[in-house]
Parts: C-alpha cells; sequence; structure tokens
C-alpha cells in the first residue's frame, strides 16, 4: 500500500553550522509528483516563519500524518540543479569542512541560479476598522496613500526594529493586511526572439496579398523553417517594425528560444589526438596510467616529470582515449592564467566537447557552461578550483595539473582542497585521480613513495631539450661593484643579449606595486592600513598607498601621519618599479608587466599572453602567475629578481613553496630549440633550497625537506588542523580562543580514548594580527584527521557558540590550510 505523506528533509539558507541540520517538511500532495532531491524550495523557518529558501536532501515516506511539521510553500526548481553524486559530496563537504549544508551547495551550483526573496505587503480591501489601535490605523491610513509598492515596502520593513516588527505582526495577525513573496532569480535565461510562419497562414495563404518585402520575409521562412529575427533583418532587408506588423496580422508567429552564452570562443581548425607522438618514456607514462583507468577500480597515480617533459600531451591523450569508452573529464589547473593556453590547445584536439569553468565568467555564462555539462553536451571540463564539482556523469579521469599549488585550497568556507573532493569523485565513478607537476606537494609524492598513489615519472624533456643553465648571483656585493639597480650586472648584460637576438625573456617578481612600503626618516615608523596590521604598497599609475589586504587606498602622503615629519621615502621593490628600470637601461624593448593591476580578468591573460607568444612583446614581467604551465617556445633567458622574503615566509611550507616557484619559472626557458639560461638573484646564496632549485633536483630537495617535517612533525607526518578567531575588539579574540581552548581541554578530559594524537599549540596572534579591522588569533592542533577528530571539531564549534565569549567573534576550522598568514 503506497504511502499517504511524504516528508522532505531540507537544507535552509538561514541556518547556521551551530544548528545546521536536515529540517522536515510535509510535502503537499499536490506537489508530491514534482518534488525530488536536489531540486530547491520555498518554505517556513524559524519562530517567525520567515519565507526562506532550502533544498531538498532526501524523502520520507509516512502512512500516518507526522505532526508539528510544516508545509513546503513552494517549489523553486522543475529540475534538480545537482546531480545524486553532487549530493553525496554536499554532506562530504558539511562533515569534512565544517560548512553548512547550504555553503557547500552554493559551492557547487552557479550564483546565476540564486534566486532573491522579496516580502511585500499590501491592505486587505475588507479590512477591519474595530478593534484597531491608533498607531494601526495610523499605518493603514499611510500604507493606504502609498503611490508605489516600494514604499510600502520600505515602510513596513522591520528588519532591527523590534517595535516595528511588533506592529506588523498585528497588523497581519488582525487581517489589515496580507504579505508575499516574490522570488527573482539572480541571473536570466538568455533567449533569442525566433519566428516562423502562423499556422494560420500557411493554411489560407493563397488569398493573402503580401508586400514586396513581406513576400522575402516569407520566402526566407518557407526555406528555412524558422529563423531569429536578426538573421530575418539582415537576410532581406526588412526592419522589425514590418515583422512586427506581419505578426498583428497572423502572417508569422514569433517566439523564444533559449540561447546559451559563449564562454570558450570560437572552434578553430580540429586536430586529431592521435596525432600527438609520444616519446618512449611517455608512451610508457600513458600505457601505465591507462591501464588504471580501465581497471574499473578508483585509483590514484602521480606523474612526476620535469618542466618541458610533454605531460600536456599525455593528457590529451589519455583524455581522447576516456572520450572513445564513452566517459568524461576532468582538467584542473590552478590558475586562470593557465586556462586561455589550456583551452586553445584542448579545443583543437576535443571542440564543442569542452566546457570551461573557473571565477572570470561573467555569472550568465558559468550558468550556462553548468547547463551544458548537465545535459551531457560537454564531456570534458577545464577549469580551475571549482570545476571539480562539475555535475558530469561516469568521470574516467579527473586531472590535476601543477597539484602542488595552494590555491587549490580554498580559504573561505567550505575550505576543501579539490585533490580531496577529487578523490571522493573518483570513489564515485570507480575512476582515476591523476596528479600531475614538475614540482609535487610533498604530502603527494610522499604518498607515491609509500604505494597509496601509482608513480609515473617524466625525466627528460620532450625532444631531449636541455634545461636550462642556471646561475645564482650574490646581490650581497653590487652596490660596492657600482650596481645601485635592482637589476645584477649578470641578469642585465643576458637581457642585452637576448634583446640583440629577437629572443624573449621573462622576469619574475612576486610583489606588485612600485614600491613595497613608505616609512619616515624620523620616527621610523612605516605608513601602514588603518584596518590591517600591514603597510601600504606605493603604486606609482596613481600616486597612492594601496592596501594588498583589504584594498584601502590613500593619497602619496606629504608628511608622516605620526608624527608629522616631511621626510617621507620610499623602499622596496614592486614590478612596477622593476618595469620602469628596464625602460630605463633598455628603451627600444617592448615590455609587458603581468600582474593583478594589469590582469584582471581572463580576456586580459588571453590576449596578452597571445601577444607576448606572437613576439610583439621582448620581456613579460610578472609575479607568480607567468610562473608556471607556460609555453613560450622563443623564451630563452629567465630572471628571479628576489625571492628571499618567500623563502623566510614563516609557514612549513615555506621552502616547499619557493623550491617549486623558482623551479617552475626556470622551466619556462629554453623549451625551444633555443638553449635557455636563468639568473637567480638572492642574497642568501648558499641556501640549499636555491641550489637545489638551480638543479632541479626535486627528489633531493624531498629528502631534505621530508627529514625536516619527520622531526618537527608536520605533514605528511600528521595533519594541521587551524581555529582561528576573529573579532574587531583584540580582547575578545583573546577570550574567544581561551574559551575555546578551555571547551577542548574539557572535551579531551572525558574523551582521551577516541583522540590518539594531539597536540597543541596556541593560541597566539596570527602573523597578520589585524585584517579588514579584525583582529585575529589561532590555535594550531597537530593531529590525525579521522572521524574522531572531525566529531570532536564539530562539537567544539556547536559548543562554542553558545558560550558568552563568542559574542561577536567568528569562528572556523581548516584542516591542513596554511598557517602562514
Amino acid at each position: 500500500m503506497p504511502a499517504s505523506y511524504t516528508v522532505a528533509q531540507i537544507a535552509v539558507s538561514a541556518a547556521a553550522y551551530s544548528f545546521d541540520t536536515e529540517f522536515s517538511y510535509l510535502v503537499p500532495d499536490e506537489l508530491c509528483a514534482l518534488i525530488k532531491p536536489g531540486v530547491r524550495v520555498l518554505v517556513p523557518f524559524g519562530k517567525g516563519n520567515k519565507r526562506v529558501i532550502g533544498f531538498v536532501l532526501r524523502l520520507l515516506h509516512f502512512d500516518d500524518r507526522p505532526e508539528r511539521v510544516k508545509p513546503v510553500l513552494r517549489l523553486i526548481d522543475e529540475q534538480p540543479l545537482v546531480t545524486d553524486e553532487q549530493l553525496r559530496l554536499i554532506t562530504y563537504l558539511k562533515e569534512n569542512t565544517f560548512c553548512t549544508y547550504f555553503d557547500a551547495f552554493r559551492t557547487m551550483v552557479p550564483t546565476g541560479f540564486g534566486y532573491v526573496c522579496s516580502t511585500h505587503y499590501e491592505l486587505v480591501n475588507s479590512m477591519p476598522e474595530n478593534d484597531l489601535t491608533d498607531e494601526e490605523k495610523a499605518a493603514a491610513e499611510f500604507i493606504r496613500n502609498c503611490k508605489t509598492q516600494r514604499d510600502v515596502d520600505e515602510y513596513l520593513d522591520f528588519t532591527g526594529d523590534k517595535k516595528k516588527k511588533a506592529l506588523v505582526m498585528s497588523l497581519l495577525d488582525k487581517g489589515v493586511i496580507e504579505q508575499s513573496q516574490e522570488l527573482k532569480r539572480k541571473t536570466a535565461d538568455a533567449e533569442v526572439k525566433m519566428l516562423r510562419l502562423s499556422d494560420d497562414f500557411v493554411s489560407a495563404r493563397a488569398g493573402i496579398s503580401l508586400t514586396a518585402k513581406q513576400t522575402l520575409v516569407v520566402r526566407l521562412l518557407d526555406e528555412v523553417g524558422c529563423i531569429s529575427e536578426k538573421e530575418v533583418c539582415y537576410m532581406t532587408g526588412c526592419t522589425s517594425a514590418l515583422l512586427k506588423r506581419m505578426n498583428d496580422k497572423n502572417i508569422i508567429t514569433f517566439f523564444k528560444v533559449e540561447a546559451l552564452r559563449n564562454a570558450i570562443g570560437e572552434q578553430i581548425k580540429p586536430v586529431s589526438p592521435e596525432s600527438i607522438v609520444l616519446s618512449d618514456e611517455q608512451q610508457q607514462a600513458y600505457d601505465g596510467i591507462l591501464s588504471l583507468c580501465d581497471s574499473g577500480k578508483p585509483a590514484g597515480a602521480l606523474l612526476h616529470g620535469v618542466t618541458g617533459s610533454g605531460k600536456t600531451s599525455v593528457f590529451i591523450r589519455l583524455i581522447d582515449a576516456m572520450q572513445k569508452r564513452g566517459r568524461t573529464s576532468v582538467m584542473l589547473v590552478p590558475e586562470i592564467s593557465l586556462t586561455p593556453q589550456m583551452l586553445k590547445k584542448f579545443k583543437a584536439y576535443f571542440g564543442e566537447c569542452i566546457a570551461v569553468i573557473h571565477s572570470s565568467l561573467s555569472p550568465g555564462q558559468r550558468m550556462d557552461e553548468y547547463k551544458r555539462i548537465m545535459r551531457g553536451e560537454a564531456t570534458v571540463v577545464i577549469g580551475t578550483r571549482s570545476a571539480v564539482f562539475a555535475p558530469l556523469k561516469n568521470i574516467g579521469i579527473i586531472i590535476m595539473d601543477e597539484e602542488g599549488e595552494h590555491t587549490y585550497k580554498s580559504e573561505q568556507s567550505p575550505r576543501y582542497h579539490a585533490r580531496d573532493v577529487a578523490v571522493q569523485r573518483c570513489g564515485f565513478n570507480n575512476c582515476l585521480l591523476l596528479l600531475a607537476s614538475a614540482t609535487p606537494s610533498l604530502e603527494s609524492y610522499y604518498y607515491a613513495k609509500n604505494g597509496r598513489f601509482s608513480l609515473f615519472e617524466l625525466n627528460t624533456r620532450y625532444n631531449d631539450f636541455p634545461l636550462p643553465d642556471v646561475k645564482i648571483v650574490d646581490m650581497s656585493s653590487p652596490k660596492e661593484d657600482g650596481n645601485n639597480g635592482v637589476l645584477s650586472f649578470e641578469l642585465a648584460d643576458a637581457l642585452k643579449d637576448t634583446l640583440n637576438k629577437g629572443e624573449q625573456s621573462i622576469l619574475l617578481l612576486n610583489r606588485r606595486g612600485f614600491n613595497t612600503y613608505v616609512s619616515c626618516g624620523d620616527c621610523k615608523k612605516p605608513v601602514e592600513c588603518p584596518n590591517c596590521s600591514i603597510a601600504l604598497t606605493y603604486h606609482k599609475k596613481n600616486n597612492r598607498l594601496m592596501c594588498h589586504c583589504c584594498g584601502y587606498s590613500m593619497p602619496y602622503p606629504e608628511s608622516c601621519p605620526q608624527c608629522g615629519s616631511a621626510k617621507i621615502r620610499a623602499s622596496g621593490v614592486g614590478t612596477q618599479r622593476i618595469e620602469q628600470e628596464i625602460a630605463d637601461i633598455f628603451p627600444e624593448a617592448r615590455i609587458l608587466r603581468m600582474d593583478a593591476d594589469t590582469a584582471s580578468t581572463r580576456y586580459d591573460y588571453e590576449e596578452k599572453f597571445l601577444a607576448f607568444e606572437k613576439g610583439e612583446y621582448d620581456i613579460m614581467l610578472g609575479t607568480q602567475m607567468i610562473a608556471k604551465g607556460l609555453n613560450f617556445p622563443n623564451v630563452t633567458c629567465v630572471g628571479v629578481i628576489s625571492l628571499d622574503k618567500a623563502l623566510f615566509a614563516g609557514d612549513f611550507r615555506s621552502y616547499e613553496r619557493t623550491f617549486s616557484l623558482i623551479t617552475q619559472v626556470v622551466g619556462r626557458g629554453g623549451r625551444g630549440s633555443k638553449p635557455g639560461t636563468a639568473y637567480i638573484q638572492t642574497f642568501v646564496p648558499d641556501h640549499y633550497v636555491l641550489s637545489l632549485a638551480s638543479e632541479q633536483d626535486y627528489k633531493e630537495f624531498y629528502s631534505q625537506e621530508a627529514a625536516l617535517r619527520r622531526a618537527l612533525i608536520y605533514p605528511p607526518f600528521c595533519d594541521i588542523c587551524v581555529i582561528g578567531f576573529s573579532s574587531p575588539l583584540e580582547s575578545k579574540a583573546i577570550l574567544a580562543s581561551e574559551a575555546f581552548l578551555s571547551l577542548l581541554n574539557d572535551y579531551l578530559s572525558k574523551n582521551r580514548d577516541s583522540i590518539k594524537f594531539l597536540r597543541v599549540l596556541g593560541p597566539a596572534p596570527c602573523a597578520l594580527e589585524r585584517v579588514g579591522g579584525r583582529y585575529r588569533y589561532r590555535m594550531v592542533l597537530k593531529c590525525k584527521n579521522n572521524t574522531a577528530l572531525r566529531k570532536m571539531i564539530s562539537t567544539l564549534l556547536i559548543s562554542f557558540s553558545k558560550v558568552p565569549q563568542s559574542r561577536d567573534v567568528r569562528i572556523y576550522a581548516d584542516i591542513n590550510g596554511d598557517i602562514g598568514l
């Protein structure tokens, strides 16, 4: 006998983590056949029954009507926005990253699908005159005299006003006013206005006289059936007004069809993936990885290859093999800057099967790409971190290029790592996760060496091109040699020689702006951001000091804000200053600067990298966005201006990141038939990290770094969980961290057997103690990431929300996140 009542378990958008759970709602009979897991609904929530949006996690069926269960008010989506697999990922994110269900949902679904729910009020026609207070009568009269709905809604908006809220509730209870909700989607579907001959005209056309222009339109529609209004006007020379008159006379009929916004650009001449000729080393790696793909079991592999070894060619052949097997593929890249080159190459091999996902797409483009993937029109997805959530089905392989990059880790809720999500998806799809890099993360290489991942290596460059010759330049002596500039004599001579040969150069400096700080000559204090504990950076182009944390800016000061002295001086070096110095030394050189100030959109990256590839620039200067994954065969000279600051950043990953950045940028040189040379400028020329990076000796670096981390107990020999606190008042951040520590000690005293390993560092101020006007403290837990630990963290976060010290304090938990800043 079928169940009589359906109850939807719903996650609501209004829930905070401390009370986020599955809420039960009764599904009305008229919606039972329509509601499905993954669709959004409008439901009443809380004591005031505020209308909020939620999404259905699962459905339950009962023979008896459940008691005290509120009803679902409205169905928002006709079809689910997330697949069953994505629903499982939402639960995974909640349990492993300590976010709410709806935070996880928003991470997967493009913002363009979002709705804004607004509340409207109107007077009831037959409202009661008696039993109203003077205040209620005055409110009713005011509403009656309002000219627009907006005036009514603004008058009755009781946000933050308890007295106004009581008045509105009373008016509703007494039937004076009615309340309604309006849902408006943030981004509408793109549509094209189409036209065709009307049915009436087709059946009786013989007796209808037409003008010459109308005859042209009818002949065109006879030939093509239906066509867009724009195309009709172009092909017949008629106007929209003429078409409107034809519609009024029932000669033609207008209708609209969905038009997907183009995110991948124009298609280019197709190339067969089978035309790629693999070297013996590549072929061996390809065969081994493909056998894992075909095993029918979830698996992981690491492809470790030197820069220029042809890892991308292996990716393309593997994705082509998945296409032939009817399986889908995901290709992840760490930076938006890498997407245009990768997309251009993949479009040639896979054509319209490609979809792209990254943050530089417009909301409409991202929404339409999501639709294409959901419908199965795109079977290869390329993108940055969020592309790991693409609603693909039957995935065959997930590839993470440059997998050691920190950009794969989200710093906002949910604080997930793309690699961890990919591992889950591989388990759901019985597919392969392929990690690839010349400088893999220490954790991935450790797991590969210990058998958790299969290890494949490419030890030589494709076509046996040599690696660049690397020279370490000691910058502690140039001033004694009469060089007061930022560029060493060696690097300047190399740039001159490269220019004379008609070849190209790349220069890396991972600091944008002109000067990195401005200070007072008398009190010696730097000019700091009023919202953050960081010195402001001078930008010469707009003559302003800017904060790279919160965006605050101010004009260049004429006197010290602290003591009033006029002895203001700028120090430090940014990309703008390097650009000026190069222009002074080489006035004939064409310089391309690539940093966040000059390249903020996908189109900026695409246009400027393409111009550099075509030889329109001689020197490309930039931050880390130019260091990885790019292929410019004419680049023969690479210069690292300075990376000493990154080497001593205070994070346990600082050596690893510096080694990776140097190795990657050095690998941009000599990728064609011409040999390359690289120069690393430093004040610590004997540091072993620089020496190993110059030799591109990852294995020796891994050996030394792993030994250091084992001794100090850092990943991969443990996990790290950061508990962060922030508040506008430092005292509240301190009290909150101490309260959490007390809760932690109390929990451990009662559950010592469940937590086998835990070391607590702090609480202490973050390296950047104040950001965006909020003081920041943290605790660092060295632990083992398992079910018991995650249960403990979740319990403590919920318990903390109930203590007085949590007021005005934001708290988060981040497993294996950054601890440097």
